[in-house]
């Protein structure tokens, strides 16, 4: 009996606690890997993946960048071996702090560079908003940038409105999509870290409302203090090219790379990422 007690109590403690985060929309502190780290890097990276994924959908990128610099990889919330909270808000504020509050543990000597891909596009974007000094630059892969519902009027068949209808599609059927990821990835069409299950269909689906659907990139990006590197695939039925061309032409910081390729960072498009960030940083002599 004293023992069902005690571990009521526990139980009802974590509850509490758990209430009490999600009220106050407290950070939380992930899961992260220190992929390669040189005695004297040349350059810091801090990848971050994209929805449904891991820090290991940069494997083919790690095993391509040059070994003069340090590489980190971060699990998102929600995602690889980052915790679960199924109150939580995945939006790209929450993913952002809790980001930061994981990398302020680890000591930095030097500025690092923000490689997001996709929805972490979205989330090294709300990075670079809120903490431009501590960051070097951002490059963003396959962002996928959409304007705001409300913004301005849109035709029925926009490509903002037919991925709108799409994403809404995929929220209404989380167990399909639980089905197809794996079938996705056997196919290649999605990166082999990709990994819907029960435990992360919920982080999946509230990621894809929070930060996807309703986002404030578009926006930001041409207001951010720092330089911006942003690269998709013209093949890519998710990226709007025409949006990222337009925060391009909104400000000099912001640089464009078009890739005949898709939206994953995988073979040609891995390979071309390596030489831009070989490119964008160049090794000091």
């Amino acid at each position: 009996m004293h023992t069902s007690i005690f571990g009521a109590i526990l139980t009802t403690g974590r509850d509490l606690a758990a209430t009490l985060r999600h009220a106050l929309r407290l950070p939380y502190a992930l899961n992260i890997k220190t992929i390669q780290s040189p005695r004297q890097p040349r350059q810091t990276y801090i990848f971050i993946h994209g929805i449904g994924n891991t820090l290991h959908s940069w494997d083919e990128v790690y095993e391509q960048l040059p070994e003069d610099v340090r590489i980190i990889g971060v699990d998102l919330l929600g995602f690889g071996d980052s915790p679960k909270p199924h109150r939580a808000i995945y939006d790209a504020r929450l993913q952002a702090r809790s980001v930061m509050r994981t990398l302020l543990k680890i000591p930095m000597r030097q500025r690092p560079i923000l490689v997001g891909h996709s929805l972490g596009a979205l989330v090294a974007v709300e990075m670079a908003k809120r903490y431009p000094i501590f960051f070097k630059r951002a490059v963003l892969c396959s962002p996928p940038l959409y304007i705001s519902e409300g913004d301005r009027p849109l035709g029925r068949f926009s490509r903002d409105v037919l991925l709108r209808r799409l994403y809404r599609t995929i929220r209404r059927h989380p167990t399909e999509l639980e089905r197809l990821s794996p079938l996705a990835v056997r196919a290649g069409l999605a990166n082999k870290s990709l990994s819907v299950t029960e435990e992360t269909v919920g982080a999946y689906i509230s990621s894809l409302e929070a930060s996807i659907v309703n986002q404030s990139a578009l926006r930001d990006i041409p207001r951010l203090k720092i330089p911006v590197a942003i690269l998709y695939g013209t093949l890519d039925p998710l990226v709007v090219g025409a949006h990222i061309q337009a925060v391009a032409g909104k400000g000099s910081h912001v640089k464009v790379y078009k890739i005949v390729t898709g939206h994953e960072v995988m073979g040609r498009y891995a390979k071309r990422l390596v030489t831009i960030l070989s490119e964008l940083e160049p090794v000091s002599i």
